[in-house]
C-alpha cells in the first residue's frame, strides 16, 4: 500500500503545479466591502474572525484555556524556586513600568476598539500580558500572587470563557444585536463584546501562566 499512497501524493504535488485554479469571479463583488457591510465594523479581520469563522474562534479560545490549565498543572508537582531574582537596578525597573504602562494603555485601546482600527481581543489580550509581565519582573512576587488572589482573577478568566461561548452559541443560532451606525464604538453588534472577553481572557491567562513559572522556575 506505500507506493499506492506514494503515487498519489506525487499526484496531488503534480496537480498542485501543473493544473491551474480557476479564478474567482469577482468583478461584481468586492470581498472586504462585503464582510464590512455584513459584520457592521470597519475593521474585516475582527468581522471575520468574530462572525464569518466564530465557530474557530471559539475552539481557538478553548485550546488557549487549555493551555493555561496545562501550564499549571505540569508545574504543580515542581518545587517552588528558592530564591528568585529580579531587576534591581532603577534604570530598568522605570523603563520595565514604563513599558508596561504603554502596553497597559494599548491593550486598553485595543480591546474597546479593536472594531474600528487594526488589532483586536487577541492583540489586547497579548498587550495586556505584556504589560503584567513587565510589572511581575519587577515587583515582589508575593505581592504578585496576593493581588491575583485577592481579585479573584482566575475565577474572572474562566467566567470571561463561559460568556464568550455563551455568547458565540447565541450569535452562531441566528440571534444578533443591532449593528448601529457603521464606525462609531457602539456598532458591529455583539463584535465588540467578543472582542472585550477575549482581551480579559488572554490577559488575564497570561497573568496566571506568568505568576506560575515565576514561582516555579524563576526569571529566564
Amino acid at each position: 500500500m506505500k507506493w499506492l499512497y506514494g503515487i498519489a501524493a506525487i499526484a496531488f504535488c503534480l496537480k498542485i503545479l501543473f493544473i491551474p485554479h480557476p479564478p474567482a469571479n469577482l468583478s461584481d463583488i468586492a470581498i472586504v466591502e462585503s464582510i464590512v457591510q455584513d459584520s457592521g465594523v470597519p475593521n474585516a479581520v475582527s468581522g471575520i474572525i468574530f462572525r464569518n469563522r466564530l465557530y474557530d474562534t471559539i475552539f481557538e479560545v478553548v485550546v488557549f484555556t487549555i493551555a493555561i490549565i496545562g501550564a499549571s498543572f505540569l508545574l504543580a508537582n515542581e518545587k517552588p524556586a528558592r530564591m528568585i531574582y529580579q531587576f534591581s537596578d532603577q534604570p530598568s525597573i522605570v523603563l520595565a513600568r514604563l513599558g508596561a504602562t504603554i502596553a497597559a494603555l494599548v491593550s486598553i485601546e485595543l480591546a474597546i476598539r479593536g472594531h474600528l482600527s487594526p488589532g483586536g481581543g487577541f492583540a489586547a489580550g497579548v498587550a495586556g500580558g505584556t504589560a503584567i509581565g513587565l510589572i511581575a519582573i519587577t515587583s515582589n512576587p508575593e505581592w504578585m500572587q496576593g493581588i491575583y488572589r485577592h481579585w479573584h482573577v482566575a475565577t474572572w478568566e474562566k467566567v470571561s470563557v463561559l460568556i464568550f461561548i455563551v455568547l458565540s452559541v447565541i450569535t452562531l443560532a441566528g440571534f444578533e444585536l443591532p449593528q448601529g451606525q457603521l464606525g462609531t464604538l457602539l456598532s458591529g453588534g455583539v463584535i465588540p463584546i467578543l472582542n472585550l472577553l477575549v482581551a480579559i481572557k488572554v490577559a488575564l491567562g497570561s497573568w496566571g501562566v506568568i505568576l506560575a513559572f515565576i514561582r516555579y522556575r524563576g526569571l529566564f
